[in-house]
């Protein structure tokens, strides 16, 4: 667009591209009346790396309200000029909830388990073992559940909300730390940590005597190795997920979002253990990644959540993979 072509010009030019393809006073009949459909298409997506099949499926959205209330540590200014920039809404904020199936080596392994029946961040999430199903994938067919860490949206759906097992033949796999954090009952000092409490109590206490405690970089299933990333909890983890020399990095919640605590690291989150330590574990993390040109999968990232991370300034800048629909 030149210098001399105005807001206003550009307006009535598209004005006149619409009369010179006669739409612009289009009154004649409809000749075919097709209903609003009001649906979206299946929210799962599925592709192939190395022999691994992997299904990112969703559980909805986290509703956050403000985002200036959650991303913490510069002036509320900056939050919504960094929204804005990036065409995002600067007042209200719905955060994806990306959990994933990888079928590998014999095992069906589930990573995240969702908001389940709490509808602390809104009614709009829950939705995991409606689209596992819209997946083909059946929930007893689930051998593993893998869990980044102990919070109320990674875990709460494990049991539904009469407390019956979702995964009733599956082994529960998590750091000791955030087992012993989130169902220890002295934590609940605050109104948030006393809903993830016991959240935690009803969904982890169930599954305590199939629960298996990981180590840092240990391979605790075939192809999935535990990297320990600290600081948004106790014992929140990554994981490196690999198939015939192939590889991605399910990132959890190092990040809750693709621009803030991307293009600025050094902001803060309101639901962070330790803030300043999450702060290093994701400068860390990001560095690591962007250097690597590792492809990472990462929770709360618009749907499907699946790209790299490249450096950028100061910080770093998400790159979407584009979707693959041939498998």
């Amino acid at each position: 667009m030149s210098e001399g072509l105005s807001r206003r010009g550009a307006i009535a030019l598209g004005a006149g591209a619409g009369i010179g393809l006669g739409l612009s006073n289009f009154n004649g009949p409809a000749f075919a009346k097709s209903p609003k459909l009001g649906v979206q298409a299946p929210y799962w997506y599925r592709f192939n790396m190395g022999d691994a099949e992997v299904t990112v499926v969703s559980d909805g959205w986290q509703m956050l309200g403000d985002p200036s209330n959650s991303f913490l540590g510069v002036p509320k200014e900056e939050v919504r000029r960094e929204l804005t920039d990036n065409f995002m809404s600067p007042s209200d904020m719905n955060i994806e909830l990306n959990s994933f199936v990888v079928n590998n080596n014999g095992k069906t392994v589930l990573f995240d388990t969702g908001l389940g029946s709490s509808k602390m961040f809104g009614p709009k999430g829950g939705l995991l073992a409606k689209n596992l199903a819209e997946a083909g994938i059946k929930r007893e067919d689930i051998d593993a559940v893998v869990i980044s860490h102990g919070h109320i949206d990674h875990i709460g759906g494990i049991v539904d909300e009469s407390g019956a097992l979702l995964y009733p033949n599956a082994q529960v796999y998590i750091s000791q730390a955030d087992f012993s954090y989130w169902t220890d009952e002295k934590h609940m000092d605050s109104p948030w940590k006393k809903a993830f409490v016991i959240h935690a109590r009803k969904n982890l206490l169930p599954v305590r005597d199939r629960m298996i405690f990981f180590k840092d970089d240990q391979e605790f299933l075939p192809g999935i190795t535990a990297v320990s990333a600290p600081g948004h909890t106790l014992g929140h983890t990554m994981f490196n997920v690999q198939s015939n020399g192939q590889s991605f990095f399910f990132v959890g919640d190092v990040s809750h979002h693709s621009v803030l605590l991307i293009a600025n690291p050094r902001m803060e989150f309101l639901y962070d253990t330790d803030s300043k330590q999450a702060v290093k574990t994701r400068l860390k993390m990001l560095s690591f990644l962007a250097e690597n040109r590792i492809p990472i999968l990462a929770y709360h990232f618009a749907w499907p959540g699946y790209g790299h991370f490249v450096k950028q300034g100061e910080g770093f800048r998400y790159l979407p993979a584009p979707m693959n629909m041939n498998l």
